[in-house]
């Protein structure tokens, strides 16, 4: 075929493609996209449209999100074996390879807890300091499932001795039980460290109770420790934008028809939700007398917008605040050891209770 017919035949086929895709986007434009609509009350109701990963996800994460929110919608794999939910055993088990660690039961100001040290010795720096854990699980649960995820990883990563905390938890116990177990055991060692070189952490319900833990001191003669972290939780400020967009993305599946409140909680049954020792958000005195503060989330966290709060109150009254948040990730998302973001977050913890333990 000579050139100047090839030539040709190329330059039709070209004309044809544009004229195609010239059509197809006319048809597109001409029809109109869903509206959404803003109700007076600044209410938003939006059309179905679908939500990809987050862009800024690591490979290891995206599959990570993706399982997550796959097992969130099969009820028997949140159901509890012994205390360990049963999605969460892989993560357990894989923590028991990763870090080579000394777990003993000891019984602290009468509570019973776990202490965990790294078999390699606790560093020089940190023999004279001491982390206390308390765990998430809704003050319902996850003992001691969530107890060991929040503990194994930082004991072993930072050096250091933590103590994990089986505080009192509902429906069987009600508030304060598990303030008056935590100051038990804060009291106990506080005869062998300095306030200043305790740190407290928690997640979800844990962090709850952290935030909790330090009116009760202030309230209750005890010393402020060194520094605090209070992951996936607040310190009691409920509700906000995450309640309704988390559910679907971070845990697949539609947010209840009405937002989760801290009094529906079986443990803060027939508590006074405003007393700022279940709520310090509700004393600015109370939260001006806090210490360090690291406050942790995702984007996909259901308790993000409540996190996010309690940092801005804490540093409204000159409180060392430090939020990190994780785009793309879901409630607790550091219980998976192997995601490289949950690499990242234990560094940024341990990194804040090295900076800030020890400092006064």
């Amino acid at each position: 075929m000579p050139l100047r017919t090839k030539l040709a035949l190329v330059v039709i086929l070209l004309c044809g493609l544009i004229a195609t895709s010239t059509k197809l986007y006319a048809q597109d434009a001409a029809q109109p996209a869903p509206n959404v609509v803003v109700n007076s009350d600044g209410t938003v109701q939006i059309p179905s449209y679908a939500v990809p990963l987050s862009s800024f996800l690591s490979p290891d994460a995206k599959t990570y999100v993706t399982d997550h929110m796959r097992e969130m919608q099969d009820p028997e794999l949140v159901k509890q074996d012994q205390g360990v939910p049963r999605f969460m055993k892989r993560y357990l088990e894989r923590d028991e390879a990763l870090f080579a660690l000394e777990r003993k039961d000891v019984s602290l100001g009468g509570v019973h807890t776990y202490t965990y040290s790294p078999r390699a010795g606790i560093s020089d720096k940190n023999k004279a300091r001491v982390l206390i854990n308390l765990h998430g699980g809704g003050f319902s649960g996850c003992w001691p499932g969530c107890a060991e995820l929040e503990s194994m990883p930082i004991s072993a990563l930072m050096k250091i001795k933590v103590v994990t905390v089986d505080y009192r938890e509902g429906p069987d116990n009600k508030f304060p039980a598990a303030s008056e177990d935590v100051a038990s055991v804060y009291r106990e060692l506080l005869k062998t460290y300095k306030p200043q070189d305790i740190g407290i952490y928690g997640c979800s319900a844990g962090g709850m109770l952290t935030a909790m833990s330090l009116a009760w001191f202030q309230t209750h003669g005890l010393p402020t420790p060194g520094a605090v972290g209070i992951y996936c939780a607040s310190a009691g400020a409920f509700g906000g934008d995450a309640t309704y967009i988390a559910f679907p993305f971070g845990e697949g599946r539609m947010p209840p028809a009405h937002p989760p409140a801290q009094s529906q909680l079986g443990y803060f049954g027939g508590t006074d939700m405003k007393d700022p020792l279940v709520s310090p958000m509700n004393s600015p005195e109370i939260l001006a007398k806090f210490p360090p503060t690291l406050l942790i989330t995702g984007t996909r966290d259901f308790a993000m917008s409540g996190t996010i709060h309690t940092d801005a109150e804490l540093t409204k009254r000159g409180v060392k605040a430090e939020l990190h948040v994780w785009d793309g990730l879901f409630h607790g998302f550091f219980y998976n050891a192997d995601v490289p973001e949950s690499q990242d977050a234990f560094n940024v913890m341990i990194s804040f209770f090295d900076r800030n333990l020890g400092t006064k």
